[in-house]
């Protein structure tokens, strides 16, 4: 009889549950739960809603007890920087403010008032994103003081979710590294920093790795959910996990994890901290076994999503496949800066991207298709200018690019990708997060030997399509 793991995947959109199990050295997945996310407006300030995705949690759990698939361990993985604060009764204090509210406009003048960018830099090799923890954390110290004064404790999101089905508080190492305040050198909460910006210090704990068991359920989830199981820590920011599952042993590979967010770089053994790679605003975020995932943030399918969304509104509902084949009919050559702060979280995306266009003296999209078709084609020349940098700053040459998460399915970019890269292009898995988060639990049950046994088994198990560049490099 096979072992079963539970991989709870929350993405800014999106949740679900996706049972793993190990068949004749071939991972096999099943999705058994679904649920929608997204930020709420709470007083003004836009906010994750975590009491009911915990619901959520606890209800997807419910229908594996349902299904007669009861999870050998689970683990749960989410996006990046945003937390939770708990008083000392372990209780949560306020609310779960999202990184896109507009709460931390400015903050990033505070920190550099206490350090350099230079500095920061230097310590923690986290690219500047005025939405990172350190920034949040200054708001919450300038704004709401007296709620950073009373906390006993800070938890990252899936860090909460874990602590609410075990009652152990646990930090998980990728996710925190996401902060700005963990220290490149040492995988470790960067002390100095943290007093240097006035953060209570008891908030940040001992780091946790990927693979480590968190405890099992507490008495009244086991009640809930019908079944007990372990927790075990996958990496819980999703990026980290989707990189597990980049079906690839090969030594210098460079993977784009495609989602809301396109998450493009390569891994690497140690960081690169050094004022080039800054000027290019590269991170370097935590990974398994203390990896590091050197890469660069790109606005990614978010841009997509808001215009479905905007044409929704309209009464116009088209798949994204439907999206994508459309868009690839068009001839329209505007390119618009992805990584520009206008298309962070405009009341238009329609209206953003058309401003840019206009603004550049370019051919503003006139139809739908010719939007969309603007939009991918400017993902896939970011993506052409990252792999330049990537090589100057590395001194490296990569041959193939591999596409993991949902973006995978997104033919027409993946072809643009290809060509606007140069590179042959490898896409799948789509559920990649959830596949690595599966992998971390797997390897701690011993049903792979190592990650890269893991990834051996994963580029047999799924679908991988090839795309071929017309440009070769």
């Amino acid at each position: 009889m096979c072992n079963y793991y539970l991989a709870v995947d929350i993405g800014a959109s999106s949740g679900r549950h996706i049972i793993g199990w190990v068949q004749d050295h071939v991972m096999k997945v099943r999705e058994i739960y679904r649920f929608s996310n997204g930020m709420e407006s709470v007083n003004g300030r836009l906010c994750w809603n975590t009491d009911r995705l915990f619901e959520e949690i606890t209800a997807g759990m419910r229908e594996c007890k349902k299904q007669g698939i009861i999870p050998r361990t689970m683990g749960i993985d989410t996006w990046a920087v945003d937390y939770v604060l708990l008083d000392k009764q372990g209780r949560r204090l306020g609310e779960s403010v999202g990184y896109r509210d507009g709460r931390t406009k400015g903050m990033d003048t505070r920190v550099y008032g206490i350090i350099s960018p230079e500095d920061l830099y230097a310590r923690t090799g986290i690219q500047r994103q005025t939405f990172n923890t350190i920034y949040q954390l200054m708001a919450d110290r300038c704004q709401q003081g007296k709620r950073l004064e009373q906390a006993d404790g800070l938890l990252m999101i899936p860090d909460y979710f874990h602590y609410l089905l075990t009652g152990k508080k646990r930090q998980e190492y990728t996710n925190a590294t996401t902060t700005q305040l963990v220290d490149a050198r040492t995988g470790t909460w960067d002390e100095e920093l943290i007093g240097m910006l006035g953060y209570p210090k008891h908030l940040f704990g001992a780091l946790s790795m990927p693979g480590t068991v968190v405890g099992s359920l507490r008495g009244e989830i086991r009640r809930q959910v019908g079944f007990d199981c372990k927790v075990v820590l996958p990496a819980t920011h999703d990026t980290a996990s989707a990189v597990m599952a980049v079906p690839s042993n090969q030594e210098h590979v460079l993977y784009i994890s495609s989602g809301t967010w396109s998450l493009m770089g390569t891994e690497r053994p140690y960081a690169d901290c050094g004022p080039e790679s800054r000027g290019a605003n590269f991170t370097n975020e935590g990974g398994y076994e203390h990896r590091y995932r050197y890469l660069k943030n790109i606005m990614g399918l978010w841009m997509i999503q808001s215009v479905k969304k905007e044409w929704e509104a309209e009464g116009e509902r088209y798949s994204f496949g439907e999206i994508c084949e459309r868009a690839s009919r068009e001839r329209i050559a505007s390119i618009v800066d992805c990584n520009d702060s206008c298309f962070l979280a405009p009341d238009s995306m329609c209206r953003a991207v058309a401003d840019f266009c206009n603004a550049g003296g370019q051919q503003v999209p006139r139809t739908r298709w010719e939007m969309a078709a603007v939009i991918y084609n400017s993902l896939a020349a970011c993506y052409g200018a990252c792999v330049k940098e990537l090589e100057q700053l590395t001194g490296i040459s990569y041959d193939r690019i591999h596409i993991v998460g949902g973006g995978a399915n997104a033919d027409y970019l993946n072809r643009l990708t290809a060509n606007a890269t140069g590179r042959t292009v490898y896409a799948g898995p789509a559920e990649a997060t959830a596949i690595g988060n599966l992998a971390a639990q797997m390897i701690k049950g011993g049903e792979y030997a190592s990650l890269a046994d893991a990834r051996e088994s994963i580029f047999r198990s799924f679908e991988i399509k090839t795309y071929h560049s017309k440009n070769n490099h």
